[in-house]
């Protein structure tokens, strides 16, 4: 890809429509929607080439196989660092404790363009209270530890602000989530194999 940064690579997409090529851990997977979303949001047209898995889509990527992909930092950070693929922007309001000279994308010129991959721990329906309680207190005592949020930090993983560690401010940021992303995916037909 000869775009140096993020402006460039969109100049580039639009410039050479359906030339370039995204690679995806799948069909219907979260980079497969990140690329109907890019697309969608900057007029740019490039193929979505899925993978099994998002491993040999990175090896595609060193390979010069194809073009460009949406990666989490914990697999793509040690690329970037060996010099072996470019790193355009990080899709948050902040910059990554581990990456600090890679720019968010409001920096590089995409503004509110934000996605991220996140995790959570769920539990059964009908789960008594009391328990989801002790394990959301474990958790959040957990995230506390330095070694903890030291790992996730090289990892390149943000820790939420303790007032989004409840199972209230999980189950909005669920509810969020579905409503920005849905439309995408019905939108771009994307549908799970």
């Amino acid at each position: 890809m000869p775009a140096d940064d993020l402006k460039g690579l969109i100049a580039w997409l639009k410039a050479n429509p359906d030339k370039g090529t995204q690679g995806t851990s799948g069909v219907g997977s979260a980079p497969h929607v990140f690329g109907a979303f890019f697309q969608a949001e900057t007029g740019t047209r490039f193929q979505i080439v899925p993978y099994r898995g998002n491993g040999p889509a990175l090896q595609d990527l060193v390979a010069g196989q194809i073009d460009m992909m949406f990666d989490s930092p914990a697999t793509s950070l040690p690329q970037v660092a060996n010099g072996a693929i470019k790193a355009y922007a990080v899709t948050s309001k902040r910059r990554l404790t581990a990456a600090p000279n890679i720019p968010t994308v409001d920096e590089a010129g995409l503004p509110g363009f934000y996605f991220s991959i996140w995790y959570a721990l769920w539990a059964a329906t009908g789960t008594p209270r009391e328990a989801i309680i002790r394990l959301n207190a474990a958790i959040v005592s957990t995230l506390r530890e330095p070694t903890v949020r030291q790992r996730m930090a090289d990892l390149g993983l943000e820790i939420p602000l303790l007032e989004q560690q409840t199972p209230e401010a999980l189950g909005a940021l669920q509810k969020a989530e579905i409503e920005k992303w849905w439309p995408i995916v019905k939108a771009a037909n994307i549908k799970g194999e």
